[in-house]
């Protein structure tokens, strides 16, 4: 995927100055207020409000690759499985205190990324989107097939609540901080990660890839690492969705859940991180709470919606914050 480059803008002194003072300060109310929210909120609320931050946090690790790295995939949804199966055993099998199992399936998504990225960031454009399609549909059907590990159609069940000082936690607002946390820190290593000079590479890398290897960079070798820094966050996402849901199903892995985060990722707006957020909040909210008072038709919105910002906003949100602030 190849993208021009964005025309420089001319920011004034005084602009510089009041953004460097506004990010800030929208940021510190912005997690007040996600922090306070599950007070104010029932218990269904709260509960669409914990997959939120699962899928977007979901969402941002995809916009590593689609947005920053310029490596559209539709086999995401396979290392987010991995890391939910993963988190969910160790939650079974051996304990459940944090943060053993949401580090489990961080490392568990980074395997599956480090096998599977050796042989698909070899290929470019639609080979590589087909490579991943592929890939995310192999281990779909493993998920249906290994019924010992992953309890098969049934997915697996009975994970237990996720432990704290040595109690569980059982209330969905104790849940909900602790997805918050998880989300905040993940949100932020990857905040970090973009802006290096190893992001910066990254995005010279979707630019323009023969110039970066003409300059002496390893391309292979930068994509490689970010696509298993990517499953390595889709992995954290998914222990948090074990610890929230406590149950995992085969349909984590598939392909409508990778569609659905690829979904978000343009909606929102590829490259900014937190559009991908927004992405992932619309689409949950439609999926979680608008699709059953809609008799199942809540996709035909999603579907609406994505033309629409297709046609009107081809940046999705992030677009047009941008076009507001120059």
């Amino acid at each position: 995927m190849t993208r021009t480059a964005e025309a420089p803008t001319a920011v004034g002194p005084a602009a510089s100055r009041r953004r460097r003072w506004l990010t800030p300060g929208l940021v510190a109310v912005v997690l007040v207020v996600l922090a306070s929210a599950q007070m104010f909120l029932a218990p269904f609320a709260t509960g669409t409000l914990s997959r939120i931050l699962v899928f977007g946090l979901l969402a941002v690790s995809l916009d590593l690759l689609v947005g920053i790295a310029g490596l559209p995939s539709l086999g995401h949804a396979a290392y987010f499985g991995i890391g939910a199966y993963a988190a969910g055993w160790v939650s079974i099998n051996v304990t459940s205190a944090i943060p053993v199992p949401l580090l489990v399936g961080a490392v568990a998504g980074a395997l599956g990324a480090a096998v599977t990225g050796w042989i698909t960031v070899r290929a470019h454009g639609v080979f590589f989107l087909m490579l991943t399609l592929a890939i995310g549909e192999l281990l779909h059907q493993l998920a249906h097939t290994w019924d010992p590990v992953t309890g098969g159609a049934n997915g697996m069940a009975g994970v237990p609540p996720a432990r704290a000082a040595g109690q569980p936690l059982l209330l969905s607002g104790y849940v909900y901080w602790y997805v918050l946390a998880a989300f905040v820190l993940g949100f932020a290593i990857v905040w970090v990660v973009s802006r290096s000079p190893f992001g910066l590479a990254l995005r010279g890398i979707r630019d323009n890839e023969p110039r970066m290897r003409a300059l002496g960079y390893p391309t292979r070798i930068y994509k490689y690492a970010v696509f298993v820094f990517a499953g390595s966050i889709a992995g954290m996402a998914a222990a948090l969705l074990a610890a929230q849901q406590r149950f995992v199903t085969p349909a984590d892995v598939g392909f409508a859940t990778a569609a659905l985060v690829l979904l978000a990722v343009i909606i929102g707006g590829a490259g900014t991180l937190w559009g991908p957020v927004l992405g992932a909040a619309l689409v949950i909210l439609v999926r979680d709470a608008i699709d059953p008072g809609l008799d199942g038709h809540g996709t035909l919105v999603l579907g609406l919606v994505f033309i629409a910002v297709v046609y009107g906003l081809p940046r999705g949100f992030g677009g047009l914050v941008r076009r507001r602030t120059r």
